[in-house]
Formats: structure tokens, C-alpha cells, sequence
């Protein structure tokens, strides 16, 4: 029987790192980035980490240290870092023939069966060809579970004397491994049951090991149970390589600046929806209803938003984006108010069904197959475009005065060719 064998390879700082690569002069200088509206920081280089500046933090609290310590800024570009995200993935996938990509800088590798390979050697060709086709460096931790694969990764990018690879193989490194893995480091841990474990003087990731799993079972419930499972070595947790399908699918986002004009809630909320009527046809689903929500300004606390919603029923599921927007709209007017500021809006389509399993209306006189062939033309034109070639016209096709403020943005150098690097040879 072949040991089973995971890798987790994460990218280093990954926004920042994506920086970095277009921009050089940022190497080895502090440089961050922020969220939506430059709002807070979601991202920081081993620099500004050490000046103890911490994630989330408000972006107006640090102007000084910025200014001080001479930090770059960037506005988070989502664009660059997913394609960049796209690079990684892709180069990984030539090194295991199971891969679950967990998250825009994280992904899981299936190395069973590969007990006639030196994994470290194997582990270390993997970051180099990823770090040398994309400039991103990435580290890998590699063991008998996810859980402890998550632990070998802490290490690999903590501690430089691992050359970015951790591999725990045997029980006398696992054990030193949880010892030294705080018990609110761990993965499904978290600040949930941190409280509750330490409590009964469960400090580190071993002590919870050593926990009678009765104990775990009872307090924790089978979720807590299968996480100490996974840390003694018993693997629970397999490759997830299907993607599941979203019960609800929301789309929404803050406004640059306060809008009250209803024209321009219209305009964000036609395009909202129309974002998730896309994400509906990705995964093969189809709406029965949806929900319209909008975050007034609340001039009492600045930053504080009073929030409003309303929820339509559609006739019969669907995807065809001149629907959803229909009836997004129609929900829209039901909260719209004249002369209030409002500061944030969102779609969520909800009750999914299967785009296969629609359960039709005798009165519904839509023709569905006309409508879901002009949806498949219109993403293929769309398709790789970082702004849609095709939309309704109530999407708008001018300056969108709501969206999101990026006045650090970065250009968008690998999807947007305007932005493309041109290096001039004299």
C-alpha cells in the first residue's frame, strides 16, 4: 500500500510578491497593499512586518510611518494577482497529477506514490521552476496529512534554514514540529476553540495530540476530532479537485464616493448582477430568487452604514443575465430612497438549483433555449477580457463615478496588453 503524502506550497507575501515582480525597486524594500477602497492593509512585505505593523490595519492610522520609513502602497489590483495566481497553479500542476487549488496564493499536491522519489529534491525542483517562471517565491510544506502539510509550510517560510521546503516524514519530527506550532496556529483551530482548549492548558499543537480523543470528540464534535486525527498522523481529509457549487453566489461592493443619484446605484447594480448571472452559468446553476442590498451613509459615525434589502422571487430559475438584471432592478426600487447617501450595494442570487433540474412554469413564456445560447456567445466574446466587450446597456459604458477608490493601482501588466512592460534598447 503506497503512503499517502501531501504538499502544500503557498506563495510568499503573494500581493506583494505579485508587486515585486513588475516593479523591482520594491525588492527587499517595506511595501504594502490595501483592500477594497484602499481601506486597510491586507498585505505586507517581511519589512513592513517588522516595523510591527499588523494586517487590517486602517490605512489613515499609519500615514506617518509611511511616510517615515518610506513604505510603498499599492492598491489592491485583484486582476494581476488572480492571473499571476492562474502562472502558479498551472506550473504546479506539472508536478503532481492531483492538485486542489485552495486559494488565490495556496494549493494542495497529491505526492502518493512517490516513494521512489526524493521528495525534498522533488519539493525544491517544484519552487524553483515556479519561483523562475513567475518571480513569485513560493514555500512547501510536505507531509502524511493536509493538517501537518499545513504545519511543514509555517516552517518552511519562518525559519530560512529550510530553503523554503519542511518536509515531516517521520513521527520523532512530527512531534517536534507540534511542539512548536502554537495550538491557535493550527489549521480548523483558530481562535474558535483556542479559548475553550486552553482553558484546559492546551498551549501548543502536540498537548491537543496527546488529548483523549473521546474528550476531543465530545467537546469539539467530529470536526475537532478529525483535525487531531490529521496532527497524529491519520490522514481524513482528501483532495478536493471538484469544485463545489455555491449554495448563494453574492456580488457587491463600496462605493468610492457617497452616490445619490439613482441612475448610479442602477448603473452598479445592473452590473452586479450581471456578475452573478456569469458566476450562476460557471457553475451550472440557476437562481430562484435574489436579494438587493444597499448600505446607506450614516452620517452619526463615520465609516457606519445602515443597511436595507430587498428579497424577488423570478418565475423560474435562471442565468440569462437581461433576467437577473430585470429583477435586481425591480428589487432596487423597492428600497431606493430620494436624496439618501448611500455608500455600498450588492447582489445575491439564492435557492440554486442545477441548470439541468429546472422545474418549468406553465405561464412562463420566455423562450430559455433562445436566451441560454445568447449567453454562451456573449461569454465567449467576453471571455479573457478584463472589461466585458458585450454587456447591457444599463451596465453603463462611460466613467462608473462609484467605483471602488484606487489611488495607488498598479497597471494591469499581464491581462490588460496597454499595460504590457516595453523595455527600450538604446
Amino acid at each position: 500500500m503506497e503512503d499517502v503524502m501531501f504538499a502544500l506550497v503557498d506563495g510568499n507575501n503573494f500581493f506583494v510578491s505579485c508587486e515585486r515582480v513588475f516593479n523591482p525597486y520594491w525588492n527587499d524594500r517595506p511595501i504594502l497593499v490595501l483592500s477594497n477602497n484602499d481601506g486597510c492593509v491586507i498585505a505586507r512585505s517581511n519589512e513592513v512586518k517588522k516595523l510591527g505593523i499588523k494586517m487590517g490595519t486602517p490605512a489613515f492610522q499609519i500615514l506617518d510611518e509611511i511616510q517615515k520609513y518610506g513604505i510603498g502602497v499599492c492598491s489592491g489590483n485583484q486582476n494581476l494577482y488572480g492571473d499571476m495566481s492562474c502562472r502558479v497553479m498551472t506550473l504546479l500542476s506539472n508536478f503532481s497529477p492531483n492538485i486542489e487549488v485552495y486559494s488565490v496564493d495556496e494549493s494542495f499536491l497529491d505526492f502518493s506514490g512517490f516513494e521512489n522519489i526524493d521528495l525534498e529534491k522533488y519539493a525544491r525542483s517544484m519552487i524553483r521552476t515556479v519561483t523562475k517562471g513567475t518571480g513569485i517565491p513560493v514555500s512547501a510544506g510536505v507531509a502524511k496529512t493536509k493538517t501537518l502539510a499545513k504545519v511543514a509550510n509555517k516552517f518552511a517560510k519562518k525559519y530560512p534554514g529550510y530553503g523554503g521546503v519542511c518536509i515531516i516524514d517521520t513521527d520523532e519530527k512530527r512531534e517536534k514540529a507540534l511542539k512548536l506550532t502554537d495550538i491557535g496556529d493550527v489549521w480548523g483551530i483558530g481562535s474558535r476553540f483556542r479559548g475553550k482548549l486552553e482553558r484546559y492548558n492546551v498551549k501548543t499543537a502536540y498537548d491537543f495530540s496527546l488529548m483523549p480523543v473521546a474528550w476531543v470528540r465530545k467537546e469539539m464534535t467530529v470536526f475537532g476530532e478529525r483535525v487531531w486525527k490529521e496532527l497524529n498522523g491519520y490522514s481524513c481529509l482528501d483532495l478536493d479537485q471538484v469544485a463545489i457549487r455555491k449554495k448563494q453566489i453574492c456580488t457587491s461592493r463600496s462605493f468610492g464616493i457617497t452616490i445619490t443619484d439613482y441612475s448610479d446605484m442602477e448603473e452598479a447594480v445592473s452590473t452586479f448582477a450581471g456578475m452573478c448571472a456569469y458566476k450562476l452559468r460557471k457553475q451550472h446553476s440557476c437562481a430562484f430568487s435574489l436579494m438587493v442590498f444597499v448600505g446607506c451613509a450614516n452620517n452619526s459615525r463615520q465609516g457606519s452604514h445602515t443597511y436595507i434589502n430587498s428579497v424577488v422571487k423570478l418565475p423560474v430559475p435562471s442565468s440569462n443575465t437581461t433576467e437577473i438584471v430585470r429583477y435586481a432592478l425591480l428589487a432596487l426600487k423597492n428600497i431606493y430612497r430620494r436624496g439618501v447617501g448611500y455608500k455600498k450595494a450588492g447582489v445575491i442570487v439564492m435557492d440554486l438549483v442545477s441548470d439541468d433540474a429546472i422545474q418549468q412554469n406553465l405561464f412562463y413564456t420566455e423562450d430559455s433555449a433562445k436566451f441560454s445560447r445568447l449567453m454562451e456567445v456573449i461569454d465567449e466574446l467576453n471571455k479573457g477580457q478584463t472589461k466585458n466587450l458585450v454587456s447591457l446597456a444599463v451596465q453603463g459604458t462611460g466613467v462608473r463615478r462609484w467605483k471602488l477608490k484606487q489611488e495607488r493601482l498598479s497597471p494591469c501588466y499581464t491581462t490588460q496588453l496597454s499595460d504590457v512592460l516595453t523595455i527600450e534598447c538604446k
